[in-house]
């Protein structure tokens, strides 16, 4: 059994246990050590899968009972395109919810399609086309700062990635433009609506100031210079 196979069926095993599993009952069910089933452990547990380790006599791995989802019937194609849009975001500010809900639909995919599922994704490949500067923020701040709905101050490279400058942000969300995303908002610096390609911002710092409500006519007017879609 190869290694992703391995735990896939150890996460349908975790989800339909009563009682937690030893790692040593696990390895015998498996047929391989516990330092592999261990190993096994930490990548879904580094992936988002809530397993968590019970102690005593009695103890051993079980994973949260919340983790599951209602039957979707997704088909072969559509577990793929699913799981395939969820990878394309491992670039974007929704990265680690996006590889959490991966590992969630990885596991209740029923058994015949996972093979070949997980053979298409092994075919398809990304080329980043903007490299993230050196020194970027990571990720999820940006999420983090959208949802706090507050005032951010942000270090902004150039264009020319060798002067930088210093703005504070009131966030209004995000926008996919070509191969870049860029955090949108009413730039104090700039009194305007800008946005800003997160590969170029260096340092962010979510303030404490909740700022007063804009029009959102502003940017649907800023945005109605573009061919741009909601995605909901």
């Amino acid at each position: 059994m190869k290694r992703a196979e391995r735990q896939y069926a150890l996460v349908d095993l975790l989800r339909g246990a009563r009682r937690p599993w030893s790692a040593a009952r696990l390895a015998g069910e498996f047929g391989v050590s516990s330092r592999t089933i261990e190993r096994d452990i930490g990548s879904l547990q580094l992936a988002g899968v809530p397993i968590y380790a019970d102690h005593g006599a009695a103890g051993g791995y079980s994973i949260l009972r919340e983790y599951s989802l209602p039957p979707l019937n997704l088909s072969a194609a559509e577990s793929l395109a699913v799981l395939a849009g969820l990878a394309l975001l491992g670039s974007s500010p929704y990265q680690g919810a996006a590889r959490r809900a991966h590992a969630k639909i990885a596991a209740v995919m029923p058994e015949e399609y996972r093979a070949p599922v997980q053979e298409m994704l092994g075919m398809m490949q990304v080329i980043d086309a903007v490299a993230p500067a050196d020194g970027a923020v990571p990720l999820g701040m940006l999420s983090d700062a959208i949802a706090a709905r507050r005032v951010v101050r942000l270090t902004y490279l150039g264009e020319d990635h060798a002067t930088s400058t210093v703005r504070d942000v009131e966030t209004m969300g995000l926008l996919r433009a070509g191969d870049a995303w860029l955090l949108t908002g009413w730039c104090r610096l700039r009194a305007a609506i800008r946005g800003f390609r997160i590969e170029r911002i260096t340092r962010l710092e979510i303030l404490d100031e909740v700022p007063p409500p804009r029009d959102p006519a502003l940017l649907e007017a800023d945005l109605a210079r573009w061919p741009t879609r909601r995605l909901a």
